[in-house]
């Protein structure tokens, strides 16, 4: 597609960021004394439609689906979004091996927006049927299915189909000739190392387990990352502080949920540059991206609000807004 046929597209997408939420939006819904208040100023805002419940988890799912009417009213090649409905996509994949080899039912577990349906999915995972998924998802997912299915080790299912899904992602971003999806595949790839690193140092891993989860980028070396992951956090921090992610390990060395911030905070900062684009696909996948971290933001809001946290222990949780 052309630079120049995403000229209508990125006007449109101009008049919707207006309606992004900035950071005093977000300061008001934290204002807000309940979580029942924070839901009714969300749909005083356009949140959820006419006739979504008042619940949270209504009015969050009828947003993420919103995005994707808005993009497909676009009328451009949706294949550019590839990259970011992978986490969807393989997580579906994920979910229907663990219902066929446990053989039990879960509600409301997949992801309804993805290019192949949740019911295909059992499907295929039924029949065993593998050379029917994309080229990237069938090895790990016969490796994965093989492996609960004689292991029942459901942690080491996660990490074949979480290193697939990285995977995938890396590799859209090598093919991909827009400078966004480049970025963001490698943010997205070096940010999980980064956290695989966190986790396995606090519940002492082995090297091999982290060489099994991590994916090769070129912005860190997981090999020096993993070695320093066996030995302390501060060794983490250490070999981070000589990267592109030294802010990385200052978020680290304050608290989890700091770390948890600036993971996400990372990735908004690298598609800021695409408010001041106004001929290429970068800033539909910069608005996609934003109103996802929105809707997380919200999320994270909400849930401190069920939960009767206080107002400065949600505000340090939350993200920082693409506007």
């Amino acid at each position: 597609m052309s630079d120049m046929e995403f000229t209508y597209a990125v006007a449109r997408i101009r008049a919707l960021e207006v309606s992004l939420f900035s950071a005093s939006t977000i300061e008001q819904l934290i204002a807000c004394q309940s979580e029942e208040s924070c839901l009714q100023f969300l749909t005083e805002r356009g949140w959820g439609d006419s006739d979504t419940p008042l619940n949270a988890d209504a009015i969050l799912t009828r947003e993420s689906e919103k995005i994707w009417e808005t993009m497909r009213e676009m009328r451009i090649d949706m294949s550019v979004f590839d990259v970011l409905s992978y986490p969807n996509l393989f997580h579906n994949l994920k979910a229907a091996i663990k219902e066929v080899c446990s053989e039990e039912t879960h509600p409301g577990i997949f992801f309804e927006d993805c290019a192949i349906s949740p019911k295909e999915m059992m499907d295929i995972i039924r029949e065993k049927d593998f050379s029917r998924l994309p080229a990237n998802m069938a090895h790990a997912a016969e490796e994965a299915y093989e492996t609960l299915l004689h292991t029942r080790d459901g942690q080491l299912c996660d990490v074949i189909i979480d290193k697939a899904t990285l995977e995938a992602i890396y590799q859209a971003g090598l093919d991909a000739n827009a400078d966004i999806i480049r970025n963001y595949a490698e943010d997205t790839v070096a940010v999980a190392n980064i956290k695989i690193a966190v986790r396995s140092q606090k519940t002492a891993k082995s090297l091999d387990f982290m060489k099994r989860a991590m994916v090769e980028c070129e912005s860190l070396s997981v090999d020096q990352l993993a070695k320093a992951a066996l030995n302390s956090m501060d060794a983490i921090c250490e070999y981070l502080s000589g990267t592109a992610y030294a802010e990385g390990a200052k978020a680290l060395a304050e608290s989890t949920s700091a770390f948890e911030r600036w993971c996400d905070n990372r990735i908004i900062h690298t598609i800021q540059p695409q408010k001041y684009n106004a001929f290429s696909v970068g800033p539909l996948v910069a608005y996609v991206l934003a109103r996802e971290n929105e809707i997380k933001t919200v999320r994270i809001i909400l849930s401190g609000k069920a939960n009767n946290l206080p107002d400065d222990s949600i505000r340090e949780r939350v993200r920082e807004m693409y506007v």
